[in-house]
């Protein structure tokens, strides 16, 4: 009789390989792994980032407050959805694969961008 082998085991669990979830996610992925500054040029080039993006610039070429406000939140919201929102796990396969790299980089864009924003449109005061 066969002695079991431990090592069988590994052959069960789900492998980059078997996810192909890089098809759906980036169907023009050529296979090389993404960094941190592919990932960042991917989130500000999809709709959501260049709308951000639009509404951000419109933001503080009219000094506005409100739009501001609005494009803060929006940012926050879309980085959550990055980040925290993923029920099904489909982003942590397609990272594995290497065809989603790290947000990092695009996060501290994003911050960097909102800080300018809250500075720029800030109400303006006289104290000379």
């Amino acid at each position: 009789m066969r002695r079991f082998q431990p090592s069988l085991l590994l052959f069960l669990l789900p492998r980059p390989a078997w996810a192909e979830v890089c098809d759906k996610e980036r169907p023009g992925w050529d296979g090389d792994t993404v960094t941190a500054l592919g990932e960042a040029f991917n989130l500000f080039t999809s709709p959501a980032g260049l709308i951000l993006l639009a509404i951000s610039i419109f933001a503080l070429r009219f000094r506005n407050q409100w739009i501001g406000l609005a494009a803060v939140l929006l940012w926050t919201v879309f980085i959550t959805m990055i980040t925290m929102a993923d029920p099904t796990g489909i982003r942590s396969l397609a990272r594995a694969e290497g065809c989603i790299g790290p947000p990092t980089l695009f996060i501290v864009a994003v911050a960097a961008i909102c800080v300018g924003i809250v500075l720029y449109t800030k109400p303006r005061t006289d104290d000379g």
